[in-house]
């Protein structure tokens, strides 16, 4: 099926940057459609309370929030699809993008497909992810006032959320799988000198106790030489072990870093190919906030709306 209207512009993905970029193009009449992907909302749809986002003084549940960017950008007119863009082609305009054997054709397309923090693949984390278990100090270290809790990783980030944890937590404890760490020299010594960190090397986390009523309890730690299992009380999991780019419909077709995120022109959101645009944590490896990936949303429907101008 193709749908033959030609679309001013076409935004993939829908976390706070999709859906800021929504807001502004539907206002500056380019009448966007919206394909929300496998995680509508985004990242933040697995974040339970989101605390630092201006304007929401007492707080916001993450979905909440999601749901308010996304009204308000359909009351100016975005459509919000709950479909998954399968692949692009972006070789000449009308640009092509494609919901499995669906194709749609636009004179712009905004890319914010986001980025997906890497996870250990337990069970257990995905039922208490936002309860107990999470991946952003920055967003969570908050709600850890005065607890024991664990940083899972062995590089720069893991590194850096287990040092700002110490501001919240009352003791923090590394857990890394080797006995050398990835982590640059600086972060390792700052580690090492913090009173509150603790590190276990040469073991690995395969399972994670506690509930959604009372949060983590404990997890169950692998030694990585002898094998042997033991039980670690701890009262929150933190993953430092990077985030991945949602950008393998991308391969080939715009300019990416290697380590897969999309590569903007600085202070823009203008990517190798006229007409392409990026925002958000797909194209932002170093902030990686609600807030952060909004603003950039907001510059990509501007410049998308200045490319069709110009056109």
């Amino acid at each position: 099926m193709t749908d033959k209207t030609i679309h001013k512009t076409i935004i993939i993905g829908s976390g706070p940057a999709g859906l800021t970029a929504a807001i502004y193009a539907a206002r500056a009449n380019l009448n966007p459609i919206v394909f929300e992907g496998n995680q509508p909302g985004g990242q933040l749809t697995i974040t339970t309370d989101v605390e630092n986002y201006p304007g929401f003084p007492d707080g916001v549940l993450g979905p909440d929030m999601m749901d308010l960017f996304r009204k308000q950008a359909q009351r100016f007119g975005a459509e919000c699809f709950y479909k998954y863009v399968s692949k692009v082609d972006f070789s000449s305009s009308p640009f092509k993008v494609y919901v499995q054997d669906e194709e749609y054709l636009a004179e712009s397309v905004i890319v914010s497909t986001g980025a997906s923090a890497r996870m250990l693949g337990l069970k257990a984390e995905k039922e208490l992810m936002g309860y107990g278990v999470s991946t952003c100090a920055t967003c969570d270290g908050y709600f850890f006032k005065d607890k024991e809790i664990i940083v899972v990783g062995g590089g720069d980030s893991a590194m850096e959320e287990a040092s700002f944890l110490t501001k919240f937590a009352s003791k923090v404890t590394l857990i890394h799988r080797r006995e050398e760490f990835r982590a640059s020299k600086i972060m390792i010594d700052r580690v090492l000198d913090n009173p509150k960190i603790e590190i276990i090397k040469n073991a690995v986390v395969t399972d994670i106790f506690g509930s959604q009523k009372d949060g983590v309890s404990g997890v169950l730690l692998k030694d990585t030489i002898d094998g042997k299992e033991r039980n670690f009380d701890c009262e929150g999991v933190f993953y430092g072990i990077g985030h991945k780019p949602n950008t393998g419909q991308f391969k080939g077709i715009i300019d990416l870093d290697d380590q897969g995120y999309i590569i903007t022109n600085p202070g823009s959101t203008l990517t190798n190919v006229a007409g392409i645009f990026a925002c958000g944590d797909v194209q932002d490896s170093h902030y990686r906030q609600a807030i952060t990936a909004a603003g950039s949303g907001c510059m990509a429907a501007i410049d998308a709306e200045k490319y069709l101008e110009d056109l």
